[in-house]
């Protein structure tokens, strides 16, 4: 029989390599371990022969129990270039990725039954050789390891950044990303558990570096990869860095390369050419190490070379991912590794069904049959299982069940596609609620994948209507926060990722909104072309007297000529908010918009609003927050039913607009000070119906990106004369001021949030809580008792310049009641020595049990600059420091202790529990101390940190010893926290011949951790 020369290649190696000799071919075809019995594929390497032999644990092989003990060491020595193994290193030490799986795709390939596609792809099969099955089990067990043993002896953990082959390689101490947002739903089907694992394996070779992922909407491609993506983050060993961008259909090379450069924060701002863009981009993609880009709902094929992301080939270790609805897009790559995504089975999708419906659910014998029936009418597409299953999750009733049913049964459809939008058509009518319905078409009006920050949506609900006016603000923003969690729940929205100011946000799948727009353009009655990459209006035969919206959000239009004035007396939306090149609106274009009752124009660059403008009596919400270049706002005088007006961050405009005084009816505001110094004096008392108060300081930019804040202060009075007054930021010249508007407040005045400055400010601030204070240049003695300044619920406390206070006890004597503070932030207080003094112990009337809640909330401490500052927090209150993430300490050149030990006059309040020698810190992520000659202790006593991710120390010459204990191994040895990325030291020969720890090993354990280098930063303001 003719023999092939791929077949002849295969032949004579296995007649070379002696390895060959302890394994059986079997009359089906795989080989067979002579010693233990265990099945290889048939196409296997002699690599994966002698791994199994060798007993080296980890590579994604099981290892054979029943080796001789001379032929696990010669297997060893071949592994491993002829070393023998030595004794005092683990079997699964000096740990190399290169023969985690297969050596070659090609030996991969063969390993999975029908997978070797055309021209050298893949494409997953229905079915996977048992052989690759339990390969990937026991690759997924190394994945889940502790740590692994680095060459040199040391332990590296999970997120220290293992290379390839083996030990630190590359900026291992590099954020990795965020884990996004998934569904709580169980993912089930054995074709996702196969694609997940296939992929899983192809991450896991050098030899792949594009992975393409196709299959019709809604089928779950992104939520497998999401769940990828995540798991990804915690298994630092494959991937340095994994990047996540939405494409979408408004695909152009700018917006891409944009969206990337956001990842790697990198600023393409001052570059408008996009070869050069893709240049810079490029270069930083190159310096990073073994990174892994997921471009998520591809639409469009594109040049690689042309965004600026290289050739993963060409990287080892970098890899692209890429999902898509379009087989070509995927083909379009070379060297690439294909899956399609199928719909599930329906026994599958009955699963789905029931994981979406509840376990806690039970339903009676027939209406099971019903929902089988119905989970089988979804054509085992998830997004519409989880939809109409979601919108089931409540229902007991017989009729309504078989009625579910017969409305499934009697949709027409013409393809997949028109399957899917029915399907969620019937979950949209299931709402069987107008305002529930409304909310969701709402949603629709934002660009395609667009977070949405749920606090600004409310604020539009509110504005429409379709959350109908209450009481207070507190319960229109609670009921618009659980309309957004009933969609959720019911599968029609997802809950999108917090940031890190604190916002929480929704996002729709793309499908939904497609058929959200479909109903909004039923009649007519909407244009919807957010984010279309648009550069001038839609033509004027595109707007009908029907429209009652119309979203142009996020586009690149320039301009609004005369020529256009559409005639939609109807219209009662209009948003063109983020079309940040739109310069001029002619005032003919709102001439025949009457209706008008929401106009967003905020983050463009238009200079004027035009006249026009003022004769929209029925407008209810003018937003132009963030109109940078605005000079002129029309007058306001006949908008009397304006009920919230945004001016924030307008920072041209040079004076108030006129009229002001005629909003009888306006509920919020928020505004600069238009270059005023003073809020004008009487006309807070006109503006009775306040709930929303925001006044902001100017921001006046000068040469060389200098920056003058210029605040404008208001008169406490007048601010406390707001009755209904929910939400305050304001600044008051000084604090009389502020006891004037503590004194003169009406009882029913019940803020929920205040950010309020007092005092000089001639610095950059920031409010980081919901409710904060910042004290600026102000005197304890020149301005009298200060125990009044702080409210009980503050949870911001922000102190500059404030130089006769000793210690915080001398400007807020109460802070014993402050338990929900969880920010403090001191920086310039030069006659401040410690945060609490003794004395206030010693003299303090309240017994023991009241300490218990101070500080017992703090999460981020800052100090800076403080010249006479020795001790932060006494001993007798760290064990209350149970929520604490943040300590940064910068400058404070007499600072001796941060923790301070036992003194004579603190003896009579310390407890058992807090003259312990140990205490827990279970939350401290951050300690960051620079800038501090006199520091001789962190703490006397022995400190366990086991979420530290950050440990920074600089010109802290006189510091000897580090509390922190490492947790142990089982063999007494100490090892880093899971948690810990990385320990900046400065300077090299004080850290390696002055420090200590409390285990002797452990400088030598987190040797690979530190970095001997200056910080890169100085700490104006506070970040986190």
């Amino acid at each position: 029989m003719f023999e092939g020369p791929k077949k002849k290649a295969v032949k004579m190696a296995r007649q070379r390599d002696p390895f060959w000799d302890f394994v059986e071919k079997l009359d089906d075809g795989p080989f067979n371990c002579t010693f233990c019995g265990y099945k290889f594929a048939a196409a296997t390497s002699v690599s994966r022969i002698k791994l199994h032999l060798s007993q080296v644990r980890g590579r994604g092989v099981a290892i054979c129990d029943k080796v001789p003990e001379d032929v696990q060491e010669a297997a060893f020595q071949a592994v491993h270039g002829g070393n023998k193994r030595h004794k005092t290193i683990a079997s699964s030490s000096n740990f190399n990725y290169d023969n985690t799986i297969s050596n070659t795709p090609q030996e991969q390939n063969n390993e999975v039954d029908n997978l070797e596609g055309d021209g050298g792809t893949t494409q997953a099969a229905d079915k996977m050789d048992s052989a690759l099955e339990r390969r990937l089990e026991e690759f997924d067990r190394w994945l889940m390891e502790d740590d692994i043993d680095n060459e040199t002896g040391g332990v590296v953990q999970p997120g220290a950044g293992a290379s390839s082959s083996g030990g630190l390689t590359g900026n291992t101490n590099e954020t990795i990303g965020d884990p996004l947002p998934t569904s709580s739903t169980k993912l089930v089907g054995r074709a996702f558990e196969q694609n997940t694992n296939l992929i899983w394996s192809w991450l896991m070779d050098d030899e792949v570096s594009t992975i393409g992922i196709y299959g019709m909407g809604g089928v779950g491609k992104t939520t497998m990869m999401k769940h990828i993506h995540n798991k990804l983050l915690e298994r630092r060993r494959i991937s340095h860095c994994v990047y996540w961008v939405t494409v979408s259909q408004d695909f152009s090379i700018k917006r891409l390369q944009n969206l990337i450069a956001k990842c790697l924060d990198l600023d393409l701002s001052s570059e408008d050419d996009d070869l050069r863009r893709a240049v810079k981009l490029s270069k930083e993609l190159r310096k990073k190490q073994k990174w892994i880009l997921i471009l998520d709902d591809l639409w469009n094929t594109f040049e690689l070379h042309e965004v600026g992301i290289p050739e993963p080939v060409d990287l080892k270790g970098c890899k692209l991912i890429m999902t898509s609805r379009s087989t070509r897009v995927c083909q379009w790559m070379d060297r690439r590794y294909e899956i399609k995504m199928k719909p599930l089975s329906e026994s599958e999708a009955w699963d789905l069904f029931k994981e979406k419906l509840g376990h806690d659910i039970t339903l009676s014998s027939e209406v099971e049959r019903i929902a089988v029936d119905i989970a089988r009418e979804c054509a085992g597409l998830p997004l519409g299982i989880i939809t109409i299953a979601g919108s089931l999750r409540r229902v007991d009733d017989l009729h309504e069940w078989r009625n579910t049913l017969k409305k499934l049964k009697e949709l027409i459809c013409r393809d997949m596609k028109d399957k899917v939008f029915r399907l969620l058509r019937f979950s949209y009518d299931q709402l069987h609620d107008l305002e529930l319905q409304q909310c969701l078409l709402y949603c629709a009006l934002f660009s395609e994948d667009h977070e949405i920050e749920r606090e600004e949506l409310i604020d539009y609900l509110i504005d429409e209507g379709i959350i109908e006016r209450m009481e207070s603000r507190q319960e229109a923003v609670d009921e618009g926060h659980t309309m957004l969690n009933r969609l959720e729940n019911v599968c029609l929205l997802e809950g999108a990722k917090q940031g890190y100011d604190g916002y929480r946000y929704v996002k729709m799948h793309d499908l939904i909104r497609d058929m959200a727009i479909q109903i909004l353009q039923e009649n007519s009655q909407g244009m919807v072309k957010a984010g279309a990459q648009l550069r001038e209006l839609p033509d004027a035969e595109e707007w009908t007297e029907n429209f009652t919206r119309v979203s142009l959000m996020h586009n690149h239009i320039q301009e609004i000529p005369s020529s256009h004035s559409p005639r939609c007396p109807g219209l009662s939306t209009l948003l063109l908010r983020g079309n940040s090149e739109l310069q001029f609106i002619a005032d003919s274009f709102f001439k025949q918009l009457c209706g008008l009752k929401v106009l967003d124009l905020s983050h463009t660059n238009i200079t004027r609003l035009s006249d026009s403008v003022s004769e929209l009596v029925s407008l209810t919400a003018l937003l132009l927050e963030e109109c940078r270049m605005l000079r002129h706002v029309p007058s306001l005088e006949k908008l009397r039913e304006l009920k919230r007006l945004d001016l924030s961050h307008t920072w041209a405009l040079e004076k108030m607009p006129q009229g002001m005084e005629c909003l009888c009816n306006l509920r919020y505001l928020r505004m600069n000070g238009c270059g005023e110094k003073e809020f004008p004096r009487g006309l807070l008392p006109k503006l009775s119906h306040l709930q929303v108060f925001k006044l902001y300081e100017n921001i006046i930019y000068g040469t060389y990106r200098s920056v003058q804040i210029a605040p404008i202060t208001v008169k406490g009075k007048e601010v406390g004369c707001l009755s209904k007054l929910e939400s305050l930021r304001c600044h008051f010249e000084g604090y009389t001021e502020y006891v004037e508007y503590l004194k003169s407040r009406d009882e029913t005045q019940s803020l929920s949030t205040y950010h309020i400055a007092v005092g000089i400010v001639d610095a950059n601030y920031l409010f980081r809580r919901s409710r904060t204070i910042f004290l600026s240049n102000l005197s304890v003695n020149k301005d009298g008792d200060f125990q009044v300044i702080f409210p009980k619920d503050i949870q911001q406390m922000t102190i500059y310049k404030c130089d006769d206070a000793t210690s915080l006890c001398d400007i807020f004597s109460l802070i014993k009641y402050a338990t929900q503070l969880e920010f403090i932030w001191i920086r310039d207080c030069n006659s401040m020595e410690s945060l609490v003094s003794s004395s206030w112990f010693c003299s303090a009337p309240l017994p023991l049990p009241s300490y218990n809640g101070i500080f017992s909330s703090l999460g981020v401490f800052y100090c800076y600059r403080c010249r006479s500052m020795k001790k932060l927090f006494p001993l007798v209150l760290l064990s209350n420091l149970v929520n604490l993430e943040v300590i940064k300490v910068f400058d404070c050149e007499k600072m001796e202790e941060i923790i301070g030990g036992i003194r004579s006059d603190e003896e009579g309040v310390m407890d058992e529990k807090s003259s312990s020698s140990e205490f827990k810190l279970p939350k401290l992520r951050i300690l960051v101390l620079k800038g501090l000659p006199e520091l001789k202790s962190i703490c006397s006593a022995k400190l366990i940190c086991d979420s530290l991710r950050i440990i920074q120390v600089e010109n802290c010459v006189k510091l000897n010893r580090m509390p922190i204990c490492l947790p142990l191994l089982e063999n007494g040895e100490p090892s880093p926290p899971p948690s810990l990325r990385k320990i900046n030291a400065y300077p090299e020969e004080w850290w390696e011949s002055v420090v200590e720890w409390e285990h002797p090993n452990a400088k030598h354990v987190i040797r690979p951790l530190v970095k001997f280098e200056k910080l890169r930063y100085e700490m104006t303001v506070p970040l986190i």
